[in-house]
C-alpha cells in the first residue's frame, strides 16, 4: 500500500466521510499466480516471480488498496510449518500442512516455535528483506504484520473436526494448546515488527472463530486474540469469512477494528452487530459473483449490495473474503468501476 492508500484506511476506520467509496481487495497465493500467469510453485520458490505478481497488481488496478500488500505467505501451511508440521507441495496446487498431533492427549509434546529460526518464518522474513528496496521505491511500503490465528493453527495441528470435537470433550488441554499458539503469535507479530518499522497494522486470520458458537469464543478465543492485538498499531485487521454473528458484537472488545467478512450476512446487518465501532471489507460473493459473473452481474450485484446501505461510513467496498482463484481482469474493473458510480 502506497501513502495515499494508507491514510485512506486510517480515515476509514476513523469513521470519516470520503470523498469516494475505497476499494480494496486481500490477495495472496490463491489468485495472483494464476492472473499473473505463472505456476503457484513458482510463485512460492521464486522471489522475482512474487514481485512481479503482486507489481503487476497494483499497476492494473491503482484505484485499488491491496491488502495486506505484498504478503508473503506459504499459503496456510506458514505457521503450522513452525510447529512441524510436514508440506506437501505440487507444482500447481496450494500446498497442504499435515497433522502434527493426533489428539487432546498429545498436546503437551507441542513446543512453542521461535519464530526467528523455525519453519518456513525465516522464508517469509527473507523474501521481504530481499525485495523492501524495490517495493519502496515503487511507492509501496510493508504495512501489516500477518499471521494466522490461535484456533486457526490449533486447527492445522489437530485436524479441524479433531480440534472442534476436542474443544467440547477436552476443555483443559485445549487451553493448553490455544495458550502455546497464542504466545507464539505474539512473539511472531513483535518480530515481524522488529525487522519492518514500517508496519503499523496487525492481520489475524481465523474462519475457525465462525465455527464456534459465542459462549466458545469467548471462553477460547476472545481473551487470545485480544492478547495479540494488544499492541501500538493503528490497524486491527481481522479476517474470518466463516459466519460472523456470534462473535461479531465482541469485536471491538478484543481491540479489532477492521473486519473482512464472508457472505453469509450483509453489510446492514455487520455494521448493526458490531454497533458500528469496526470498518468493514466486504462482502460482494466472491466465487458466485466476482469469479463467476460476467462483468455485467459483477456491476449490478455491486450496486445493489452498496446501494443496500444507508451508512458508508466505516467501509471499504470489496469481496466477501479473500480474492479467489480464477477472477479476471475485466471483472474486478468492473467492481472498481460500480463502487466509483
Amino acid at each position: 500500500m502506497n501513502d495515499a492508500q494508507w491514510n485512506t484506511l486510517l480515515s476509514v476506520i476513523r469513521g470519516e466521510e470520503q470523498p469516494a467509496l475505497p476499494v480494496g481487495f486481500i490477495i495472496d497465493s490463491p489468485w495472483l499466480p494464476g492472473w499473473h500467469g505463472c505456476g503457484i510453485l513458482d510463485y512460492f520458490t521464486d522471489e522475482r516471480r512474487f514481485l512481479a505478481a503482486n507489481m503487476n497488481a497494483v499497476e492494473t488496478f491503482p484505484e485499488a488498496m491491496f491488502l495486506p500488500g505484498f504478503w508473503s505467505e506459504y499459503g496456510m501451511c506458514t505457521e503450522p510449518s513452525a510447529f512441524g508440521a510436514v508440506t506437501m507441495w505440487e507444482e500447481n496446487e496450494f500446498p497442504f500442512a499435515k497433522r502434527v498431533i493426533g489428539g487432546p492427549e498429545e498436546v503437551e509434546r507441542i513446543e512453542k516455535p521461535d519464530p526467528r529460526k523455525d519453519g518456513l518464518l525465516p522464508f517469509v522474513i527473507k523474501r521481504l528483506k530481499h525485495l523492501e528496496p524495490e517495493i519502496e521505491a515503487a511507492g509501496h511500503k510493508i504495512r501489516f504484520a500477518v499471521a494466522r490465528g490461535p484456533l486457526n493453527i490449533a486447527s492445522f495441528l489437530m485436524g479441524a473436526t479433531e480440534f472442534m470435537t476436542a474443544l467440547a470433550t477436552d476443555p483443559e488441554p485445549m487451553h493448553r494448546l490455544l495458550d502455546l499458539t497464542t504466545d507464539f503469535l505474539v512473539e511472531w507479530v513483535a518480530w515481524q515488527r522488529e525487522c519492518f518499522p514500517s508496519i503499523d497494522g496487525i492481520l489475524l486470520l481465523d474462519d475457525m472463530v465462525g465455527f464456534v458458537g459465542r459462549k466458545d469464543f469467548e471462553t477460547f478465543g476472545m481473551e487470545r486474540l485480544a492478547k495479540i492485538y494488544d499492541t501500538d498499531v493503528s490497524v486491527k485487521f481481522f479476517h474470518n469469512d466463516a459466519p460472523c454473528k456470534a462473535c461479531a458484537p465482541l469485536l471491538a472488545d478484543v481491540g479489532i477494528n477492521f473486519l473482512n467478512f464472508g457472505v453469509q450476512h450483509t453489510l446492514s446487518e455487520m455494521q448493526e452487530w458490531t454497533g458500528g465501532k469496526v470498518a468493514l471489507l466486504g462482502n460482494l460473493p466472491p466465487r458466485d459473483v466476482l469469479a463467476s459473473g460476467t462483468p455485467e452481474d459483477v456491476a449490478r450485484e455491486t450496486a445493489a449490495m452498496l446501494g443496500a446501505l444507508k451508512d458508508r461510513r466505516r467501509l471499504v467496498a470489496s469481496c466477501g473474503g479473500g480474492m479467489p482463484p480464477n477472477v479476471p481482469t475485466e471483472n474486478i474493473r468492473a467492481f472498481i468501476d460500480a463502487a466509483a458510480r
